[in-house]
């Protein structure tokens, strides 16, 4: 199947039904592009696996809340928003438990545990995102939406 050299759609005939661009009009006795390209405009990446990506701690979020074409898209900023203070919120409980840990050793365990809570957490919010459900926390999915 060839493609557009202008805007990247599959052509069926002599000229693109989406741009009307002639097939193989780029360069003269050039053969015409067989190698999709991403539509001008759009994502490179659809939203749903954004969205679950954002879930990946620390570099998901960030890199989503700062490439152009997917920081503008409110649903992946939610779920980078979303991440991020799920991730502060962990840090915040994983300090506290570290210094009651000090006090008494017992307490070393509850941080495995956390720890597999937040790992649990992560991976069934970007299973949920790349179906395409929102899923917002209780305290944390609200302030990830106005921040959003």
């Amino acid at each position: 199947m060839t493609y557009c050299q202008g805007c990247g759609t599959p052509v069926e005939g002599k000229f693109c039904a989406k741009c009307g661009m002639a097939v193989g009009a780029g360069a003269a006795g050039a053969p015409p592009s067989t190698i999709p390209t991403a539509p001008a405009g759009g994502s490179v990446m659809a939203d749903n696996v954004a969205s679950a990506l954002c879930y990946v701690p620390v570099l998901g979020p960030l890199i989503f809340l700062l490439m152009e074409p997917y920081n503008k898209n409110k649903a992946i900023r939610f779920h980078a928003w979303q991440s991020l203070f799920i991730l502060g919120v962990y840090i915040a409980v994983s300090i506290v438990i570290n210094i009651l840990g000090e006090v008494s050793p017992s307490l070393y365990f509850l941080h495995s545990l956390i720890h597999l809570a937040f790992v649990v957490v992560c991976f069934f919010l970007g299973y949920k995102a790349y179906s395409g459900e929102r899923m917002v926390l209780p305290i944390i999915g609200p302030i990830a939406e106005k921040q959003a």
